[in-house]
């Protein structure tokens, strides 16, 4: 009964909003496939519906990412000069090229998150980068999402 009462009323979960139809069979033009970025973006591509295509010509869209950066920058070091915090920041650019007119012009998003070092923890705190390096790719990805279900 409850669920019938939430669809009534139009609820959808975040991020269940449905991709506009010039994106149903979309080309996915990536500066690198195998980035967290990368491969997020067409696992929620394909859960919203589309169906990729392998060839340009049989798409209704052309999705391209042009930049997929991440970058490590340090933010403060010890007395000993070891770096003892540092500063991830991924940035993605991407467009959207319909078969006859540019459908959304290039969009540049960013995160960026700090975490602490410490040398004598070293795996743990590259797992942990791992970690938050995954987390801004999926991040990433639901505000390019978003930005793509605005498409008219």
């Amino acid at each position: 009964m409850l669920l019938m009462t939430l669809t009534a009323c139009g609820f959808r979960l975040a991020g269940s909003d449905p991709l506009p139809g010039v994106l149903a069979r979309p080309y996915l033009s990536l500066k690198d496939p195998y980035t967290d970025f990368s491969r997020e973006f067409e696992h929620q591509l394909k859960g919203a519906g589309a169906t990729l295509q392998n060839v340009r010509a049989n798409s209704t869209a052309t999705v391209e990412v042009t930049k997929d950066l991440v970058e490590q920058r340090t933010l403060s070091v010890s007395a000993t000069n070891i770096p003892t915090e540092y500063e991830l920041t991924y940035t993605v650019t991407f467009e959207v090229q319909g078969p006859d007119r540019e459908l959304l012009a290039p969009q540049t998003i960013s995160l960026a998150k700090d975490y602490s070092f410490e040398e004598n923890i070293l795996l743990a705190k590259e797992h942990e980068a791992d970690i938050l390096r995954q987390q801004m790719a999926r991040d990433l990805v639901t505000i390019a999402m978003r930005r793509l279900t605005s498409l008219k």
